[in-house]
């Protein structure tokens, strides 16, 4: 009997998921959104069905994942900790790509309480980075350092943001405005958004700046390591228009008076930008990922740098970032199902990572889909 899976959300990141489980015969595959433009998208998809639905509500959720026996989850952040309680009140695995600002490890004992797994930040990075973060802190006896970069960018930038959203552009503003949790000498930190920009080098993507945000998430309760850090990339110059652009008030939560009317300065800057980020179909861009964990074995210290470039495909039309993202999730999706991930509770992949084997698994099947990553070794 096949397995029944659904996903929730079908913009560009879900729509790949739900196209990569849909492939796999042994699956019945249901992709749920609100936005009937984003479910048109999947009409060609064979082994699929659409469902037009609100998630916008907890009842919603529970009284539509009812019949499955795997939810994967592709909301937006702001729904992604309600959806998480939902699915694991349900009594329901997951697997889940929300960036959600609230800490999903809060739900750990209620996971193992209703005997649920549930992978949370199972993307790219938060995702594969921590996977890989995970693997390389079990081969080393001291992890002493850990640093990764990542990004989405068109590949012809233009003026004047020399950028487009590869996701929900809301959460790409959180990135702008929430603040930065690192981890210093033992201690977690919280920087500015946007801060300590260095400009990096990088093979095919060229010269490209980096600032911090608040990608560590669970790596700094889950691996003892006294200095962490993550750096979103950009094309050099858009550090600085965002900074202005926060600075001056426009991405604001709060409402203000104009003209007699209440209004959310972030959701005017919203919609006057979103429309010029907007990825268009078979745009060329790029996914560009490095991840660099040092450390000590005996009386060696040794550096482990995974790099990853993806581009877009011109046969699917699927996005980098769409691909990046998506195939972990749907790739730990069937892992859950094959029982091959059975640990109960909230993980986080890097205690995936910490599993022998998992990570190698996960990249053999990435590089079946044409994701590959470049690794190296080196004592320090």
């Amino acid at each position: 009997m096949k397995k029944r899976v659904i996903v929730l959300g079908a913009g560009l990141v879900g729509a790949t998921m739900a196209r990569d489980l849909a492939a796999d015969e042994s699956l019945d595959v249901t992709v749920a959104d609100v936005s009937e433009r984003n479910l048109a998208r999947l009409s060609a998809a064979t082994n699929l069905t659409r469902a037009q639905a609100d998630l916008g509500s907890a009842d919603a959720v529970r009284k539509l994942i009812a019949p499955f026996d795997l939810v994967v989850g592709a909301m937006p952040s702001m729904l992604g900790f309600m959806v998480l309680r939902t699915v694991i009140e349900s009594g329901k695995p997951f697997s889940d790509i929300s960036f959600m600002a609230e800490d999903a490890m809060e739900l750990d004992a209620l996971a193992k309480k209703h005997n649920v797994t549930a992978v949370v930040d199972c993307g790219v990075a938060p995702g594969l980075a921590n996977l890989i973060i995970g693997d390389c802190a079990r081969r080393l006896e001291v992890t002493e350092d850990v640093t990764f970069y990542v990004g989405g960018l068109p590949k012809n930038p233009t003026w004047p943001f020399q950028y487009k959203a590869p996701f929900a552009p809301s959460d790409v503003l959180e990135e702008y405005t929430r603040p930065a949790r690192l981890k210093e000498n033992g201690k977690v930190v919280s920087k500015p958004a946007l801060s300590e920009p260095e400009i990096l080098e990088f093979p095919k993507a060229g010269k490209l700046e980096a600032f911090n945000t608040d990608g560590l998430r669970s790596l700094l309760k889950t691996i003892d390591c006294p200095n962490m850090k993550e750096k979103t990339l950009r094309y050099p110059g858009h550090i600085e228009l965002m900074r202005v652009f926060r600075e001056t008030g426009l991405f604001r939560k709060d409402e203000i008076e104009v003209r007699g009317q209440k209004v959310r300065p972030l959701d005017v800057t919203s919609k006057l930008m979103f429309p010029m980020w907007e990825l268009q179909p078979n745009e060329a861009e790029f996914t560009v990922m490095r991840v660099i964990v040092e450390g000590r074995r005996g009386t060696s210290r040794t550096r482990y740098t995974y790099d990853l470039f993806d581009e877009n495909d011109p046969v699917t039309g699927a996005h980098s970032m769409a691909r990046t993202t998506g195939f972990p999730c749907a790739i730990v999706s069937r892992m859950i199902l094959r029982g091959e991930i059975r640990e109960k509770g909230v993980l986080p992949p890097e205690l995936l990572g910490k599993t022998p084997g998992m990570l190698d698994a996960v990249l053999n099947e990435l590089s079946k889909r044409g994701v590959t990553l470049t690794n190296r070794e080196e004592s320090i």
